[in-house]
């Protein structure tokens, strides 16, 4: 056996990133295969140097970084060694987690394996690099929006926000309980090429304002038009879209859709996005969705758990949710600086012991939270020996969970993953944990 094959056998794979970023030649041969591994990870097409041109133009932009598993050597015929066998990517933005609070995130994304690669410890190794990296930098929390939800709880990261499908009647029976509340400023048809500019605009006010959203990446305005997207790259002309304009005549909100087809029956437009700064505009986005012509049902993917649409409907019963499923997954890698950062609204003392299998945020912490605020210290074991102080314990991704409010500590006490170590423990959690508007974000990554 030569010494480069048996180098190779001891050592298979090799781990490299490098930023998204154009050369002075073009785009990087590295990122032109990364790319073409992504999409047969998730089963979409060959992807051509153009499409790539695109997605290197958003994403440097992000800042995105790109990982990938490259095996030491491949057969013939077979992809060539250039081509990673596991893929992952990271960028870098902010969650808002309550009273105007935007906190710093690491943002994990495109993550693949070969299914000729797999349990072969690729992702473990990928993903434990990256957070080690991302807690080294500072960054208090990660984030992901997980395909399969079995992976990634081994890493710490809980489901934190859900999101629904809908299937909402329209045409003559679309009705509002006020009508006057879903007819206030004017909606108008425009070229949906003028989302481009306005989805950055619109995002950042409604980023600012609602609890649990996430960051956008810049591929979203692209998406909003039509123009391209990861799961079609090719312009949609089927795309239109129609503004809002308030009292002050600014346009604050808007709606993107596409009509399905006359196959489909009753006729019906999907949502492709919609965004509202406030109630008046997203009730009266949905007036003219309800309102549309030759149109029976208006379907929308990632509407909020809690949605108002449901409520100012004239028959509650036009409103069917097709499905509810965990959107935005958190990974703490600070518990004190998460902690400190979040908007609180129950005053509480606490200690929760919390586990962390990958070291980086678990230890015993007392959380003492007054007048909005959460001071965190991590108590030492001295400071333990004499007096049963620990309310409850928990692990990482459970914490995770609860960080947003999205699931009670009641719930996860039936569930076996939260433990009250003494009485009332679980209560008390219930009480600090409680937030007043469900989180949600309009966020996929």
């Amino acid at each position: 056996m030569s010494d480069q094959n048996a180098a190779a056998e001891s050592n298979p794979y090799e781990i490299r990133s490098f930023p998204v970023r154009r050369q002075v030649d073009g785009v990087d041969p590295r990122l032109s295969k990364w790319v073409q591994a992504v999409s047969f990870g998730f089963h979409d097409g060959a992807v051509d140097e153009e499409t790539i041109e695109k997605y290197l133009a958003s994403e440097e932009k992000d800042g995105r970084t790109a990982t990938g598993v490259y095996a030491a050597t491949s057969l013939k015929g077979a992809w060539d060694a250039d081509y990673p066998v596991a893929t992952y990517a990271a960028h870098r933005k902010t969650l808002n987690v309550g009273a105007g609070t935007l906190l710093p995130v690491h943002m994990i994304t495109a993550v693949t394996v070969r299914s000729s690669h797999r349990r072969r410890g690729l992702l473990r190794s990928m993903i434990t690099a990256d957070l080690q990296q991302a807690k080294d930098d500072g960054l208090p929390m990660a984030a992901l929006t997980a395909s399969e939800a079995s992976i990634y709880g081994r890493f710490g990261f809980g489901p934190a926000t859900h999101h629904t499908s809908v299937d909402i009647d329209a045409g003559p029976t679309f009705a509002f309980r006020n009508p006057a509340a879903a007819n206030r400023g004017l909606v108008e048809v425009a070229d949906p090429v003028v989302l481009q500019d306005l989805e950055p605009v619109l995002f950042e006010r409604i980023h600012a304002a609602t609890f649990g959203s996430i960051a956008r990446q810049d591929s979203y305005r692209y998406q909003a038009s039509g123009y391209w997207s990861y799961a079609n790259p090719e312009r949609d002309k089927a795309v239109r879209a129609a503004l809002h304009y308030g009292a002050d005549g600014g346009v604050d909100g808007y709606v993107s859709y596409k009509f399905k087809g006359w196959d489909e029956k009753p006729a019906a437009v999907e949502v492709v996005d919609l965004l509202a700064v406030d109630a008046d505009a997203y009730l009266a986005l949905w007036n003219y969705l309800g309102s549309l012509d030759l149109v029976g049902k208006v379907v929308r993917h990632g509407a909020p758990v809690e949605d108002p649409l449901e409520w100012a409907l004239a028959n509650k019963r036009h409103y069917r949710r097709t499905r509810v499923s965990d959107h935005l997954w958190l990974r703490i890698l600070d518990t004190k600086a998460a902690l400190e950062a979040r908007a609180w609204h129950h005053d509480a003392v606490v200690v929760l012991k919390v586990t962390d299998l990958l070291g980086h945020a678990g230890g015993v912490f007392e959380v003492k939270v007054a007048g909005g605020s959460a001071s965190v210290t991590e108590l030492v074991h001295d400071e333990l020996v004499d007096e049963p102080r620990i309310h409850a314990e928990l692990g990482i991704a459970e914490l995770s969970s609860l960080y947003l409010g999205d699931v009670s500590p009641a719930t996860l006490a039936a569930a076996g993953t939260l433990r009250g170590l003494v009485p009332g423990a679980v209560e008390r959690l219930q009480t600090l944990f409680g937030v007043p508007v469900r989180a949600h974000s309009l966020t996929d990554f």
